[in-house]
């Protein structure tokens, strides 16, 4: 059991749900434009599109909203879509651009308000200012963090500059979350420690290879944390 840690969470899908919303406006767009024979490779297209637009323009729903009309438009020999097209597009999202709720993830509300008691809790999400604001807001969990910090991208430079600014110790300083790529392979570059829970709809361009790090701890449930910290 460690006590009196500085433990910095990731938010979308470790504190609450997020991609399995994009994932139901994807199954919902492929429905649309691909034939069952053709979902596959459209879907590989559509994960082309999102990376290089998170690469260029950050995460995110507008980013998201982007990405579909993209790839509509190579799907149509480069035809610039329609306002109708656009309109069924926004019409998708309307799950993704609704704000004022989330759904947290089981066991998190407790697990927090027992973690806050004993250890120094900040938040680390990346994503569009006001979107991931929002979501924080609607949480309805802010007061357990010391400090939350919205971020474009995190890198290994991310958590080194948190690191310094915070004056955090290393050693005693855990990232929790359930991205390989974002949560946990940046933090062990930084020098922190690292708690990984994975989770069923992690984004695919979330996912890289690990591999064994005795300074990371997996878990398969966010109230594990408990039995740790």
């Amino acid at each position: 059991m460690h006590t009196d840690q500085t433990l910095i969470f990731d938010a979308d899908d470790t504190l609450w749900e997020n991609n399995v919303l994009f994932e139901r406006v994807i199954a919902g767009f492929l429905d649309w434009v691909a034939t069952p024979v053709e979902r596959e490779a459209t879907r590989t297209l559509l994960d082309r599109i999102e990376a290089a637009n998170a690469a260029a323009l950050g995460y995110g729903a507008t980013v998201f909203r982007q990405s579909l009309a993209d790839c509509l438009r190579q799907l149509n020999d480069d035809r610039t879509p329609t306002e109708a097209e656009l309109a069924r597009i926004d019409e998708l999202l309307a799950p993704l651009t609704r704000r004022g709720e989330v759904e947290l993830i089981t066991g998190v509300a407790d697990t927090l308000t027992a973690l806050a008691g004993r250890h120094h809790l900040l938040l680390l999400t990346k994503g569009d200012q006001e979107e991931q604001q929002a979501k924080v807001t609607a949480s309805s969990i802010d007061h357990h963090f010391r400090g939350i910090h919205i971020v474009a991208e995190k890198s290994v430079d991310t958590y080194r500059q948190l690191t310094t600014e915070l004056g955090l110790d290393p050693d005693r300083t855990w990232m929790i979350g359930n991205s390989p790529k974002s949560d946990i392979a940046p933090a062990r570059r930084a020098g922190l420690r690292t708690v990984f829970i994975p989770h069923e709809h992690t984004w695919v361009l979330e996912h890289v290879d690990l591999g064994p790090d005795e300074a990371t701890l997996q878990l398969t449930a966010f109230p594990e944390l408990l039995r740790h910290f």
